[in-house]
């Protein structure tokens, strides 16, 4: 008697034939793997020059009335974060603030010396200290009358890996997904494979989901590789060690999953494979540049900062570097994980509408 035709069995031959594909595919290997590498080498010698942008913020006990605090107050060159005493010290700690400013107005002091500026700083801030003190120089006009003092109080040194890897992370798994879901389904169509395939006992979802686990597991080793590099070779920040390392796969998962739908859209739209690269680019490229990818995106217009976090790579990107950096737990990063599910479940649903099988 015949053994029943195994959905499982099936499956998992799609999966190995197709990550076997993937894995002999030189342009797979190289624009998943080893050009974000390449980019972790070049920028990683960066690592130790300061940033583009300046976050501060004023200590609670400031004085108000002080006429050089209202000066710095809108002094363009400063980034001021508000909130509690409690949370600014601890965005100093976590290196998310490059100062606490405390001014105060001297009685009866030296005339060359009226005022006290005091920065209150971390081990985490210091790249950007020079430069916050070159922006109070320049807001000053460069005058001497003001005396600058500095205190350090202890933090985690923050090197410029721990704003990039995340954000190459981000970067690899949402171009592979989109680029690699897109052509592979369409040239499947295209070439009528996925019609041979339905013609077989097989069920259509076995097929999608066979070819999808063989793009998530060569992705996630490629997310592996990347974090496993830049603690290595660059000293990348794990801040609880194995646990992060997990929750950063975990993240990662959950990232891939969303891009992928976004690949079987664009899959099912395109009439032909000259338009996949436009399609996809149209969708990737802003997100590159405005989701924190290369660049914090507090550099931004604080207007556009309120709508770019709620793109997918933008929250991504955050809970990545919240919690290799700052310490974070996946229930810390709920808002951007709810960001992803959102997108999830709007691209998936998108995707099952316009998904073509010949």
């Amino acid at each position: 008697m015949p053994q029943p035709y195994s959905q499982f069995r099936a499956m998992m031959a799609i999966t190995k034939a197709s990550l076997t594909g993937m894995f002999r595919s030189p342009q797979a290997v190289f624009f998943s793997l080893f050009f974000p590498i390449v980019l972790i080498v070049i920028f990683g010698a960066l690592s130790q020059r300061g940033g583009i942008s300046v976050d501060v913020a004023f200590d609670k006990n400031i004085d108000t009335s002080n006429l050089l605090y209202k000066n710095l107050r809108q002094y363009g060159g400063l980034h001021v974060e508000n909130g509690t005493e409690d949370e600014l010290e601890d965005k100093l700690k976590k290196g998310r603030i490059t100062a606490l400013i405390d001014i105060k107005n001297i009685p009866d002091s030296n005339p060359d010396h009226p005022y006290t500026i005091h920065l209150k700083t971390t081990s985490a801030s210091q790249k950007d200290l020079p430069i916050l003190k070159s922006i109070l120089q320049s807001a000053l006009n460069n005058n001497s009358r003001q005396l600058i003092t500095t205190e350090e109080v202890p933090g985690r040194t923050y090197t410029y890996i721990d704003f990039l890897l995340p954000g190459l992370i981000g970067f690899s798994l949402i171009g592979a997904a989109i680029f690699g879901v897109a052509f592979v389904f369409y040239s499947f169509r295209e070439t009528l494979v996925l019609k041979r395939m339905y013609s077989t006992p097989i069920k259509r979802a076995y097929i999608v989901i066979g070819e999808s686990i063989a793009r998530i597991i060569f992705q996630m080793l490629t997310a592996v590789v990347l974090i496993l590099f830049g603690t290595f070779f660059y000293h990348f920040t794990l801040a609880n060690g194995w646990v992060t390392f997990v929750e950063l796969l975990v993240l990662s998962f959950l990232g891939l999953v969303v891009f992928m739908g976004f690949g079987y859209i664009i899959s099912g739209i395109a009439k032909n494979q000259n338009v996949i690269p436009v399609y996809a680019n149209l969708f990737m490229f802003p997100q590159y540049f405005l989701s924190g990818t290369f660049f914090p995106n507090s550099a931004l217009p604080e207007g556009l900062q309120k709508v770019v976090k709620y793109l997918p790579l933008t929250a991504l990107n955050d809970s990545l570097r919240q919690i290799s950096f700052e310490g974070g737990h996946i229930w810390n990063v709920w808002p951007e994980i709810l960001i992803l599910l959102v997108w999830g479940i709007i691209v998936y649903f998108i995707a099952v509408k316009v998904f073509k099988w010949e």
